[in-house]
């Protein structure tokens, strides 16, 4: 211990130095006892260096490395080891020699779990893209039948005529899945050769212009000096020149109509405050959940509608259909999961559950139903830290698995569930109010408590209540 002490004492600098660095170091003699701790160290033992120096490695951290390195001599290089509770380290151990004799050892770590959680905020985030992205491939889909055949054989027919391709129509409620149409269409048209492999897909929300000179700057590009501070930008038509250009919530297009007509004509756009016509070759699908006929000016719809496709809510959709469209979005989660843990993930569900997915009430149609599933497998998915090593894994989801508002909001036998508007819309009084806090806290759920309330004469639905216990969370 002398002599390693006396290598530290000529070399006071770097002791300094080393208190400032970003990473731990300690250097321990052979026999395991600190003589040297840094701040960083130190502040990982929720300790003082004073405090740690001349006591053995171990009281401070048990599965130290350099215990490792003074019983082998040998260094140990980028060993990730646990402490305390979740925090984890890489650490590198080297032995001291001083004049061909072991005298101690020398560590230097760094905390990795903030890098670690931000690595499975990244593959948990890829795995969410995943699971929501648009298909690739319409054969991914067509095979739902019924009421979707004709659906997505105009759509081939759009892109795919051998006229060439036309300008399109898609019309639905929210969440029927138009953009996940529109995205079909791109890549059937990129695989027929109709647009080229790195063809754009530009798509942009209509409604989201509340300044119509905003949004004709932004659709048809702008030149500097055309308004104060205007810069040269190109504008959406240019961006999708030679690939889709795809117009969501089109029934909000009233203020620049003219222009995307005179567009569509003549292919040709001409910047905000420019002189000079720019060619475009652009395939157009406008996108709304209203019926556009009655919104855009007639000629504007005739080239528009060449193609007009409606898709339908899900409760047009017979059973068979909800329960492939179930299925597919099933396969999606487990193909997800293979991507980004490289597990074999087999989920299924108890028959209830199952049929309480199928039979429960989905406003905002497929896109709810493939969130309410895969939100039913994350509930009951174990977690990362729970199967380390383990690549086939088989899941169970039962119906305690299933979103509150969903297992309870389900269609009833003969009874029409009443829209979401008429829902928010409900006002339950403060003395119901205070009943049904107090059946919640008995544990009764909203079905039961609105057969209750009835018997009390207060005829609330018990989708209503189920309504007010979901928003008025504690």
């Amino acid at each position: 211990m002398d002599e390693a002490l006396k290598l530290l004492d000529s070399t006071d600098i770097y002791k300094r130095i080393l208190d400032h660095a970003d990473e731990g170091v300690n250097v321990v003699d052979k026999t395991g006892m600190l003589i040297f701790v840094n701040k960083v160290s130190a502040e990982y033992c929720n300790s003082q260096p004073s405090e740690m120096i001349g006591r053995q490695i171990e009281d401070f951290y048990p599965n130290a490395m350099l215990l490792n390195v003074i019983r082998t001599k040998k260094a140990v290089l980028g060993e990730k080891i646990h402490f305390v509770g979740k925090k984890k380290y890489v650490c590198s151990s080297f032995p001291i020699e001083l004049n061909g004799k072991f005298v101690g050892a020398y560590s230097v770590f760094r905390d990795v779990q903030e890098i670690e959680d931000l690595n499975r905020r990244v593959r948990y985030l890829e795995m969410q893209v995943s699971l929501t992205k648009p298909e690739a491939d319409m054969a991914a889909v067509v095979n739902y039948g019924g009421t979707l055949n004709e659906v997505f054989n105009r759509a081939k027919r759009a892109v795919g005529s051998i006229g060439g391709p036309r300008h399109s129509i898609i019309t639905g409620e929210s969440g029927t899945g138009k953009t996940m149409l529109a995205n079909l269409m791109y890549n059937y048209a990129k695989k027929i050769g109709v647009i080229g492999q790195n063809a754009p897909f530009i798509e942009i929300n209509c409604a989201q212009f509340t300044n119509p000179d905003i949004a004709a700057m932004e659709i048809f590009g702008s030149e500097e000096g055309a308004y104060t501070g205007s810069k040269k930008k190109q504008g959406l038509f240019e961006q999708a020149h030679g690939g889709i250009l795809f117009l969501d919530e089109a029934h909000t297009l009233e203020n620049y109509q003219n222009l995307l007509l005179k567009a569509i004509e003549s292919g040709k756009i001409r910047r905000i405050g420019g002189s000079k016509d720019i060619k475009i070759n652009v395939i157009i699908i406008a996108a709304s959940t209203r019926d556009l006929k009655d919104v855009l000016l007639p000629e504007l719809y005739q080239r528009l509608a060449q193609y007009e496709m409606y898709l339908p809510s899900l409760r047009e959709r017979s059973l068979e259909e909800k329960e492939q469209l179930f299925n597919h979005f099933v396969k999606k989660y487990e193909q997800a999961v293979k991507e980004a843990h490289n597990i074999n993930y087999h989920v299924k569900f108890t028959p209830k559950a199952k049929q309480m997915l199928l039979d429960a009430v989905y406003p905002r149609n497929v896109r709810q139903f493939r969130d309410v599933i895969n939100y039913s497998i994350d509930s009951s998915s174990p977690l990362l830290e729970d199967i380390a090593g383990q690549s086939d894994i088989v899941n169970t989801v039962t119906e305690k698995d299933i979103p509150f508002d969903i297992a309870e909001i389900e269609v009833p036998k003969n009874e029409n569930p009443a829209p979401e508007a008429e829902i928010k819309e409900e006002k339950i009084t403060p003395e119901v109010a205070k009943i049904i806090d107090k059946m919640i806290k008995e544990g009764k759920g909203p079905r039961k408590i609105s057969n209750e309330l009835k018997a009390l004469g207060y005829p609330i639905e018990y989708y209503k209540v189920a309504y007010y216990i979901k928003t008025n969370k504690k």
